[in-house]
């Protein structure tokens, strides 16, 4: 099997990490790094090799593949250039700006069939995946995601830049799209949202709860699931999960709920998100986050941004 070809546009802080799981995978050949800021992309290709670009349209032709880690704005126009060149695209989260956007995207990847993925890799956490396999019909999903101030990112609200990650994950237990979306959030450090509060409603009669935060003093990842007889708690941070149930005696009788503990390997997160991605382009497995879900997510978002801004901010700076 030939490895496939695949450059990655963006060398800042995640996109070089596409860069250094790229260049270790065995079914892929990193042909280029490209960044408006060429020392950036020679920096990265310094150490994990393919050419140092400015120029993303003169890999046309070139690749087969991309990762597309540059900001938000210019998802987009870079996304659309590939997808309509038959070239398979994994764009980082937020999908885009606009849901106008999100659907450009999906419907190029549609023409021209060209594999289009959204960067949520928590969907490939071994203990998320088991969370999935066990949660039948949750009635209450529990979402905590806090880590330390950091000024990147900044740019955008924390919805946008955390919360997204578990917005996902919580439309794919669900199954569907809220019916009701409420939320609360300010800024501490930031000219955006620091930290988020949202309430999701599904028509099933499921509730979820999200919290985000990048002002915290620790850092945690942390994903709670309640369905019928049982609840599920996993820590992302270490891909360990803990199952809360009730046993079954020997005689029948319901004995006490016990609690079982599961390690799944740790390994990458990103190359298994990588791995699956090539292996889509390859047409040898469905896309695991497609376009649909990356919108799906960002639309959930941006109504909660929107319901944070209609009057449910405290406190610090506003945007």
């Amino acid at each position: 099997m030939s490895p496939l070809r695949v450059a990655v546009i963006g060398a800042g802080f995640f996109g070089s990490r596409h860069v250094q799981n790229y260049a270790a995978l065995e079914g892929a050949e990193l042909v280029a790094v490209c960044d408006a800021d060429r020392a950036m992309a020679e920096a990265a290709t310094g150490r994990y090799g393919g050419e140092a670009i400015a120029d993303p349209e003169t890999l046309l032709g070139r690749v087969d593949a991309v990762s597309i880690a540059t900001p938000t704005a210019s998802h987009h126009p870079l996304g659309r250039m590939f997808l309509d060149a038959g070239i398979g695209v994994l764009v980082e989260k937020p999908m885009t700006r606009t849901l106008a956007e999100a659907d450009d995207l999906i419907a190029a990847a549609a023409r021209s069939g060209a594999v289009l993925q959204t960067g949520h890799l928590e969907r490939f956490n071994g203990a998320y995946a088991e969370v999935c396999a066990q949660a039948r019909s949750p009635r209450l999903i529990v979402a905590r995601r806090i880590a330390p101030f950091r000024p990147r990112g900044t740019d955008v609200s924390v919805v946008l830049d955390l919360m997204i990650h578990d917005i996902d994950l919580v439309l794919a237990l669900a199954g569907s799209a809220p019916e009701e979306v409420s939320a609360i959030g300010g800024s501490v450090f930031s000219p955006t949202d620091d930290f988020a509060q949202a309430t999701l409603r599904f028509a099933g009669g499921c509730i979820a709860s999200i919290t985000a935060s990048r002002v915290a003093t620790v850092t945690e990842r942390v994903l709670s699931v309640h369905t019928a007889d049982r609840v599920m708690t996993a820590d992302l941070g270490t891909s360990k999960l803990q199952i809360a149930h009730r046993d079954i005696a020997a005689d029948g009788a319901e004995a006490e709920v016990v609690t079982d503990e599961h390690a799944f390997t740790h390994g990458n997160t990103l190359a298994r998100q990588l791995e699956s991605f090539l292996a889509a382009v390859r047409g040898e497995a469905p896309v695991v986050v497609d376009g649909k879900a990356g919108r799906a997510a960002l639309d959930v978002a941006l109504a909660i941004i929107a319901r944070i801004a209609e009057g449910s901010r405290i406190g610090g700076q506003t945007p």
